[in-house]
């Protein structure tokens, strides 16, 4: 199982790598022809960047559009970003204490990061507007994430895991040398799942933040008389 999950991890890896790279190089080949920021657009180069950083920082168009779905949203990706910071015990060579000031808002963001995923998905099940334009993919994501946090929580509460060994065999991927992964079910589950996650990452809707500063009703300033002659 350590050797199989080495190069699964390694595939991932350059999977993703390779995917988000294509995906931004394929962004910024698109040509945009016309002016098309959403109004009220600022002026000026300054604005448009404080407008992306508003939105990329606080969802400021999903707020505006729907509160609830903005609300879970807004949990979700910073639950998630603690939880990949408490993360880093398994990557980092010495442990800073910093990282083990995170374990106990690691534990809260992770029951936070589950119950807001529980309300994206039931938001696409239960109101027929978001349900007629959800597709098979749309649930697949919500569900392989849940899934990673699950069996995150799994292990941390009721299937104990060698964390140690755990992050002997982390460390041992990032220097190409292969130690053994403990034999735990849950945590053979909870790589599996991070392993297709990352694989289909660049693939799917996730790879909406990279896709976001390519957006031309966000990125431009506000047509002056100059801009809109040429936009003709």
């Amino acid at each position: 199982m350590s050797a199989t999950f080495a190069i699964l991890f390694y595939l991932a890896g350059l999977i993703l790598i390779c995917g988000i790279v294509w995906k931004v190089l394929s962004y910024a080949r698109i040509p945009v022809r016309y002016l098309l920021p959403i109004a009220p657009a600022p002026q000026s180069s300054g604005g448009v960047a404080l407008r992306i950083l508003r939105e990329a920082l606080f969802f400021e168009s999903l707020f505006k559009a729907n509160k609830w779905t903005w609300l879970f949203g807004w949990i979700f990706h910073y639950a998630l970003l603690v939880v990949l910071l408490r993360h880093l015990f398994f990557v980092t060579w010495s442990i800073e204490p910093w990282v083990v000031m995170l374990f106990f808002p690691g534990d809260v963001a992770a029951w936070l990061m589950i119950g807001s995923l529980l309300g994206l998905l039931g938001r696409r099940i239960f109101v027929d507007r978001v349900r007629y334009i959800s597709t098979v993919s749309d649930y697949a994501m919500l569900i392989l994430i849940l899934l990673i946090g699950i069996t995150g929580v799994v292990l941390r509460y009721r299937v104990p895991v060698d964390i140690m060994a755990t992050r002997e065999f982390t460390l041992g991927l990032m220097k190409f040398d292969l130690t053994d992964l403990p034999r735990n079910v849950v945590l053979y589950l909870h790589l599996a799942s991070v392993v297709a996650l990352v694989a289909v990452f660049p693939f799917s809707k996730l790879i909406h933040f990279p896709g976001y500063f390519f957006s031309p009703s966000h990125n431009q300033k506000y047509p002056t008389a100059k801009m809109k002659d040429l936009s003709r």
